[in-house]
């Protein structure tokens, strides 16, 4: 049986590859869903290339309900959403993948069942497909080649529901044993490699002298270092200043 997390029905119509069907199973467990419906597939039903093609998502495939029709498939819905490349003359609120995904959301939150229409490989839906969606769901693509693959538009809108009904983790930088260097840290360092490169002479001419130090500040203090970061570049000058010294 399908999961009872609240989710919209994806509704793939006239599929015409068995690949693709599973592949669009696939996609849909990806991101947690798994109520799928299929309209009058071109090769039957079952399908045993999408039954492959599906792998560890197969549970989608035999438990997807079949439809002879579109008008049957979105019979217990209260809102569908068509997606569709091309333009329709039709006055329809048009989404984007993201924007429909958290109206889909918020309407499920609300108790109503929520339906996305997928169509056919070949040519998208049809008008008359359309024409019984409450809303476009339309994918910013290159207009030059704006046609996507069926399991292709199923994950990208997958993910945006995903997004629109998870939290989605921020950012982070895993540290491997160590932390990040603070002030203090970069400071001495600053100051190690400032003395040493006086030294050397690199500060020349002596008139940009105080330029090329701020400079060098900089560089330091704008590189998200780490304390292991600080004690490699300390023993790296080190190093350097010991292989000079030795004549080599």
């Amino acid at each position: 049986m399908p999961t009872d997390t609240p989710q919209p029905d994806f509704i793939l119509v006239r599929p015409q590859m068995g690949e693709n069907i599973g592949a669009a199973a696939r996609a849909m467990w990806n991101f947690g869903l798994d109520r799928m419906r299929i309209v009058a597939p071109r090769d039957g039903w079952p399908n045993p290339s999408a039954v492959a093609m599906a792998s560890g998502a197969g549970r989608l495939l035999d438990e997807a309900m079949l439809s002879a029709d579109v008008s049957d498939a979105v019979s217990d819905a209260a809102y569908v959403y068509a997606t569709t490349a091309r333009p329709r003359e039709m006055t329809k609120p048009v989404f984007s993948p993201e924007d429909a995904m958290q109206d889909a959301a918020h309407r499920i939150a609300q108790g109503q069942r929520v339906a996305v229409l997928f169509g056919p490989e070949r040519a998208g839906l049809e008008n008359a497909d359309v024409a019984l969606a409450n809303a476009i769901i339309t994918v910013p693509v290159n207009p030059d080649f704006p046609s996507l693959n069926l399991a292709q538009c199923v994950l990208l809108t997958g993910y945006e529901w995903r997004r629109a009904t998870e939290v989605v983790a921020a950012p982070e930088t895993r540290m491997d044993n160590t932390d990040w260097a603070v002030h203090a840290d970069i400071e001495a360092l600053a100051q190690h490699y400032e003395a040493r490169m006086e030294e050397a002479g690199f500060f020349y001419p002596e008139h940009k002298a105080p330029a090329m130090r701020q400079t060098l500040r900089n560089f330091w203090s704008r590189m998200p270092l780490t304390e292991s970061d600080t004690r490699l570049l300390h023993g790296i000058m080190r190093q350097m200043v010991r292989w000079k010294n030795k004549g080599v």
